[in-house]
């Protein structure tokens, strides 16, 4: 298929464009932008489905031009270097490569992870920050996380900042947005029950009732951190086997949200290595 020339801010541009702010667009169109070496790479290496590719006029890198020309893509698109550096985020270069993928389906079976592990999924509520979304989201790709779901009214996991911050990680870990705690209850239970394992939910909060130690961490898991600000709401405190906190020294009284899920799941990490090594 040729490529199509894009000079002008047309409709096509106009969509793209509104993917960088408007979560509402990027919901209603199936669609999010992805930039950057790592990103695209890792997301062609999963097979991530590709709306457009979208490329400069000038001559490529050798990187991207194998992309361009070995990437599968409902439309190659060359757009002005000004238009590729609006889309891009930045005035004073343009990127390479940006590509248009699809959104994943909210599905909750998708954080699972591999059969043969047991699930660690990781329950973000409410979170403000994209920026925090994509810190957590990295630290579950790095200690050996299934999956992240975010619940409530919260940012969008599919914000260029999100992306950014996930450093890749977004591509390669799944995500599933929910509406509240119901629907990850709901398919904890059918899940426990399918599995004929128990799953043990656990907050996470400097007031908990458990010490991260002394928690087993090494079955399936649903960790759940709360928002940055107002901590778990009543119901998944309610909900929650226990309540977690990581001891602390120093005059500090409390960590970022994605920090101390990050400290929580290194330590999930290591419960299940050591498992590994003992088997």
């Amino acid at each position: 298929m040729r490529p199509v020339r894009i000079h002008s801010r047309n409709a096509s541009f106009q969509q793209w464009h509104a993917l960088l702010g408007n979560r509402t667009k990027r919901s209603r169109q199936g669609e999010f932008l992805v930039q950057g070496v790592r990103p695209l790479t890792l997301a062609l290496e999963r097979d991530w489905p590709v709306r457009a590719l979208l490329r400069t006029d000038g001559e490529l890198s050798a990187w991207a031009q194998g992309l361009w020309e070995g990437t599968a893509a409902g439309r190659h698109v060359i757009l002005a270097d000004e238009l590729m550096a609006e889309l891009g985020g930045k005035d004073d270069s343009a990127p390479e490569l940006l590509a248009v993928l699809e959104l994943p389906a909210d599905d909750l079976d998708r954080v699972l992870g591999p059969a043969q592990e047991p699930p660690l999924v990781t329950v973000f509520d409410r979170p403000a920050s994209p920026g925090n979304i994509g810190t957590l989201v990295r630290s579950v790709d790095a200690f050996g996380g299934s999956g992240v779901v975010v619940t409530g009214h919260a940012a969008d996991p599919y914000d260029p900042r999100c992306v950014r911050a996930s450093t890749g990680s977004l591509l390669t870990v799944p995500i599933v947005r929910v509406p509240s705690h119901a629907e990850v209850l709901a398919w904890v239970r059918r899940r426990s029950a399918a599995d004929g394992v128990p799953w043990t939910v656990l907050g996470l909060d400097e007031g908990g009732d458990l010490p991260l130690r002394s928690v087993d961490l090494s079955g399936p898991t649903v960790l759940v951190v709360g928002n940055e600000t107002r901590g778990l709401t009543r119901a998944w405190r309610e909900a929650c086997d226990h309540i977690v906190s990581i001891p602390m020294v120093g005059a500090a009284s409390s960590l970022n949200a994605a920090v101390a899920g990050s400290v929580v799941l290194h330590e999930a990490l290591q419960q299940r290595l050591a498992g590994h090594s003992e088997a």
